[in-house]
């Protein structure tokens, strides 16, 4: 990867059995007590407190339980989430009970006699494990048929295997030889059959990995076959392509699950596939801890966005590495900071569960293979407490990493090469900003708001189009049949001068057709964009969206060295744009339940008639709220186009000049 710079009242409680004490809640967040403001200074957490994160989410899980005999059974969130028929029922609290088990494995490895509301917390789960294997229970777990993929119960028993490497004194030991051969066989009857191609099959390779290391007869040339396949999906710079799009499975599953398989079974049997997964596990460190924000927010991107805190599982890991030129405090100051960004949220429980969604409940965002116990997904971060407390990563003191180093009125850019991602880190606003491509998929993924968006910054979550035209950061195009349809296939061209270039077309008409340009300025994103229809279309493109948070949005309509500008402000960020050549008008759009952040919220759009072939120049600009803006908001001088050479040369204020060809 390149870097390039351009100038420009829910009450915790069995807190006494760690001997805690440090953490409080109020009714809906987490919040800590007590901290640590030495050894973390910008979030004051420590090991304690991740302890008390994953007992706190533990202790709502378990207000569902009364006794060992019964499930991790949660009440549905209204919408497309399942279950959806009775059948689905035993596979959703599946989830819950194997997922839940990434919070319990390191507290129990610490203390195996560990109670939370009253349970017995080992106790629990292996009498579970006793009960998946009994007909009519509710969590009872078939055989899968011969060389049939298992589905979701493929996905919950790989991530059992993965718990039963990680704690096997806890989960595995302790069970009798006729359950541990039972479940032998059940789990293998999943783990060698089918699965999808994507990071599916690392719950295969951990059920055929965990029992080849007990003893168990396993089809290793199914196994070998599986990790060459994943080891294969490599695309450099820490990412791996989770087919058919990029997106956080390349951290939460391929990096974390490469890391670990390598640690506890790879390095012992298979130690050249185990060397590979660790190289490309090392690549982490140097590039994606610059896709979160200079106070370590992440982005709102890609499908499964409810496992939320997720998504900085690698940076965690890092400490398996032990090396110490990696900058320890950063990983930590990040990790912990997704932590308090979703805990501290008043919207991210209801009834004791964190809801789908990514703040809050947020239909858009949710895909139809999710149950509410889903979520806890986002345990796997807490996989990091496996981590000894003398680790580095638990004792080297915060800090805020490449951001100390980065300079006022400058943006940064990193680019992944072989994945065609761009990272952007904008000092002013203290913002990270990602684009990247999407191809078409037989599950339509690319089709919605978690990957169509020009680009994904982490300080304006994604909004989610109207049925009325309403788009934040995307184009939409009326179509044939009168419906407002955004692009959702981005094909890449090429990163050159700072332009980040990209084709797009619409699905339903592919004669419609979009040549995208964007350079990311300090203070905003330039976009030269042309677009292609033979016959007349209504096209429409927003900027990002504000939610209300501080009372009604202000809005107002200003000029930036003579140009009409339309101002949004939400009193902790200001949004401008300027339409330079080709849109007819922009308006103030008003949404209410589109955005995750908000039920209010409002966006600037502009909208033109286009036929034949017409550029849309456009400047969408940003500052944080109350600080001062005139026409130095603006950076662009002038845009010309020399006939001649066919090419945008784009004259910025500080004297630079950038040239686009398309």
């Amino acid at each position: 990867m390149r870097i390039h710079v351009f100038i420009i009242g829910i009450a915790l409680m069995s807190l006494s059995c760690f001997g805690l004490g440090a953490t409080e809640t109020s009714e809906t967040v987490f919040v800590l007590k007590n901290k640590n403001m030495s050894l973390s200074p910008y979030t004051g957490m420590t090991r304690e407190h991740w302890k008390e994160a994953a007992l706190y989410l533990l202790e709502g899980a378990f207000s569902y339980v009364k006794s060992p005999e019964d499930p991790l059974d949660f009440p549905k969130q209204p919408g497309k989430s399942y279950p959806r028929t009775p059948s689905q029922e035993p596979v959703a609290r599946l989830e819950a009970l194997c997922r839940t088990m990434f919070l319990a494995g390191p507290l129990l490895k610490e203390d195996p006699e560990l109670r939370v509301n009253g349970i017995l917390l080992g106790d629990y789960y292996r009498r579970q494990l006793e009960l998946m294997l009994q007909p009519g229970t509710p969590v009872y777990v078939p055989m899968n048929p011969p060389k049939k993929n298992g589905g979701q119960r493929l996905v919950e028993l790989g991530g059992l295997a993965l718990s039963f490497m990680m704690a096997p004194e806890i989960f595995w030991n302790p069970l009798s030889q006729e359950v541990k051969d039972s479940l032998a066989v059940r789990m293998l009857s999943y783990g060698e059959g089918g699965t999808y191609e994507c990071n599916w099959r690392f719950f295969n390779v951990n059920i055929m990995s965990f029992f080849l290391s007990q003893g168990y007869h396993t089809d290793k040339a199914y196994l070998e076959e599986l990790l060459q396949i994943l080891l294969a999906a490599y695309r450099g710079d820490g990412w791996y392509h989770d087919n058919p799009l990029f997106d956080y499975y390349s951290m939460w599953a391929f990096q974390m699950y490469g890391s670990l398989w390598s640690e506890k079974f790879g390095k012992k049997y298979y130690p050249d596939y185990a060397r590979q997964f660790m190289e490309h596990f090392r690549e982490i460190p140097e590039n994606y801890p610059y896709m979160f924000a200079r106070d370590g927010k992440m982005i709102m991107w890609g499908r499964s966005i409810t496992y939320r805190m997720g998504a900085s599982v690698p940076l965690a890991l890092t400490g398996l590495l032990e090396d110490p030129d990696i900058n320890y405090g950063w990983m930590r100051r990040i990790a912990s900071s997704t932590i308090l960004q979703f805990l501290q949220h008043p919207d991210f429980l209801e009834d004791r569960i964190p809801t789908l969604g990514f703040y809050g409940a947020f239909e858009p965002a949710i895909q139809g293979y999710s149950c509410r116990g889903s979520v806890f997904w986002m345990g796997k971060l807490f996989l990091a407490l496996y981590l000894p407390a003398n680790n580095p990563f638990w004792n080297a003191v915060e800090n805020e990493g490449a951001w100390t180093d980065f300079e006022k009125d400058r943006v940064y850019c990193k680019y992944a090469e072989d994945a065609h991602i761009l990272v952007t880190d904008y000092p002013n606003i203290g913002a990270s900003e990602l684009r990247s491509t999407t191809s078409h998929s037989s599950s339509n993924y690319h089709c919605v708001e978690n990957y169509n968006r020009l680009s994904y910054n982490s300080e304006f979550p994604w909004q989610a189009d109207g049925k009325n035209g309403e788009v934040a950061m995307s184009y939409v195009v009326k179509n044939k049949e009168g419906k407002w349809e955004p692009l959702r296939n981005y094909s890449f061209k090429k990163y050159e001068d700072g332009f980040y270039c990209r084709e797009a077309w619409l699905e339903s008409d592919e004669a419609v057709y979009f040549q995208l340009a964007e350079l990311p300025l300090p203070d905003g994103i330039l976009r030269i964009d042309k677009v292609s229809s033979p016959s007349p279309v209504e096209v429409r493109m927003g900027h990002y969206a504000l939610p209300e948070k501080q009372g009604k949005i202000r809005e107002s309509v200003i000029r930036l060295d003579g140009k009409e500008t339309y101002v949004i402000d939400n009193g902790v960020y200001r949004l401008g744009m300027t339409t330079w050549e080709g849109w007819k008008q922009m308006e103030f759009v008003h949404a209410e339940g589109l955005h995750p952040d908000s039920r209010n919220s409002v966006v600037i759009d502009a909208s033109d008639r286009c036929e034949g072939e017409k550029v849309y120049i456009t400047l969408q600009l940003w500052s944080k709220s109350g600080s001062k803006y005139d026409d130095a908001w603006n950076p662009v001088s002038k845009i010309c186009f020399d006939k001649s050479r066919k090419q945008f040369e784009v004259v910025l204020k500080d004297g630079n000049v950038k040239r686009l060809k398309w």
